[in-house]
């Protein structure tokens, strides 16, 4: 595996070279002059597709991209990956997240647990014991989840998430509740989580004794000792980012059932097999990875937005944000070297619809280019053909010479379209580990640990210190 910096890679060499050309080159004229650009740059994953031929690219830069990989090493530190090595160097860990949805190839612990998690939920949505369930989490514990179960909740039990500090939140989740007929779940792996262990401890004087209290954590005796009828592990080799997969989700099983959450994780799978097994050329997850580089090291644009035109999808770019920026927002490498070059874009986004009466301004017309993934996933016409007219404007701007100034559109905005034909729960397990794997890429590429994330833990120290200091 390769240790030097990418910068030193003769292909990211040839690249500052081929880009010079693409900074000058115009989307409208690349679309206008070949035709067959929007039938060649397209891939296929299972039950999804990509057009990325409004990308700021063409053939050779693809080439070259995918030659960057192979320096980089990135064959072996895929392989690595589903081999279960401790590629989370700085922890000395190895990031097991899709050993969690391997099915029946997955670890007889994980079977174990997913098969308890099942049977825990179904007995909840059967008995009707709990007319409510709370989900107590922060970042990651709370992030995937909540997503899951808003995409596809039934209706069949009341499912709350709760991840601010503010206690308002957790006021309005518990609000007509009983203790009797509440279920809490509290979500955290070192069962530290200061968000989360503050709302833990008013949820558990809300139940007033009744035995009502779950806990999802790698910190079994905190949980014993904080008074859990229920523990369900979350393995050490998993970040709460990656952690959707796991005993995490009990709450978002209990609302979406179990027959649901298996498609999920089937199309998890789905996604896992075309990552490992397709070229670079093609492999959805590593050309949006490898694009993603071209547009923030060689064409300087330094913002993403994710746009998903369907409703069930409005939270994935909060999701999103997490998942990329804190695992390759990093200015120093795996050798510990303070990088020279650019990674993790700013991610931002919202449900596709609302946004273009919101932000979506800044994209067409602000100074500086931001490219977007529109993620077209919704049974609408409308929503469809939204898609299509927002990345086209992007793309081809306005070439009416007469337009008042403040009327024209520069266009040359990169964007791709991720499209989907019936979007369920498998489709969404697609998405995530798509994108799981998008980001994974482009940290090897940029010679990053994409399982770390020191840089969250200063503050809560911080704070922790200035808690102490008041008492």
């Amino acid at each position: 595996m390769n240790t030097t910096a990418p910068t030193d890679c003769p292909a990211w060499k040839k690249l500052e070279v081929h880009a010079q050309s693409w900074r000058k080159a115009h989307l409208a004229e690349l679309l206008a002059g070949d035709p067959a650009r929007s039938v060649r740059m397209i891939a296929q994953a299972p039950g999804l597709r990509l057009d990325y031929s409004r990308q700021r690219a063409g053939a050779q830069t693809l080439n070259l991209l995918a030659q960057l990989a192979l320096e980089r090493g990135f064959e072996a530190w895929r392989a690595a990956l589903f081999a279960g090595e401790q590629i989370n160097t700085s922890e000395g860990r190895a990031a097991g997240h899709t050993a969690l949805r391997a099915g029946a190839a997955a670890p007889k612990e994980v079977r174990e647990v997913l098969l308890r998690m099942q049977e825990l939920a179904s007995s909840i949505r059967s008995e009707r014991k709990f007319r409510r369930i709370i989900h107590l989490g922060a970042g990651g514990s709370d992030l995937g989840p909540r997503l899951l179960a808003d995409a596809f909740g039934d209706g069949v039990l009341e499912v709350r998430f709760v991840a601010s500090a503010d206690p308002l939140e957790l006021e309005r989740a518990l609000a007509g509740a009983q203790p009797s007929s509440t279920l809490v779940i509290v979500v955290s792996k070192s069962f530290a989580t200061q968000e989360t262990l503050s709302n833990a401890g008013i949820a558990k004087k809300f139940l007033a004794g009744e035995p009502n209290l779950f806990a999802i954590t790698a910190n079994t005796q905190a949980a014993q000792q904080f008074g859990a009828s229920e523990i369900l592990p979350i393995p050490d080799s998993v970040g709460g980012r990656y952690s959707v997969w796991s005993a995490v989700s009990l709450a978002t099983v209990c609302a979406i059932g179990a027959p649901a959450f298996d498609e999920f994780l089937a199309g998890g799978r789905d996604l896992d097999a075309h990552f490992l097994n397709t070229p670079l050329g093609s492999n959805v997850p590593v050309l949006l990875a490898m694009l993603g580089l071209w547009n923030v090291n060689f064409l300087g644009i330094e913002a993403h937005a994710v746009l998903p035109y369907a409703h069930r999808l409005r939270l994935l770019p909060a999701y999103l944000q997490q998942l990329e920026m804190e695992s390759n927002g990093k200015g120093v490498d795996r050798e510990g070297r303070a990088v020279a070059y650019a990674t993790c874009p700013v991610v931002f986004g919202a449900e596709g619809s609302p946004a273009q009466h919101a932000f979506l301004q800044l994209l067409h017309q602000g100074p500086r280019p931001i490219t977007a993934d529109f993620i077209d996933a919704s049974a609408s016409e409308l929503l469809r053909a939204h898609v299509q007219a927002q990345a086209d404007a992007l793309a081809y701007g306005t070439r009416e010479a007469d337009l008042p100034a403040q009327q024209r559109h520069p266009g040359n905005r990169p964007a791709s379209i991720l499209s989907f034909k019936n979007f369920g729960a498998r489709d969404l397990g697609r998405l995530i580990a798509l994108y799981e794997h998008k980001v994974f890429a482009q940290g090897v590429l940029w010679n990053l640990n994409s399982f770390d994330q020191w840089g969250v833990e200063l503050g809560k120290q911080l704070a922790q210190e200035i808690l102490t200091g008041r008492k």
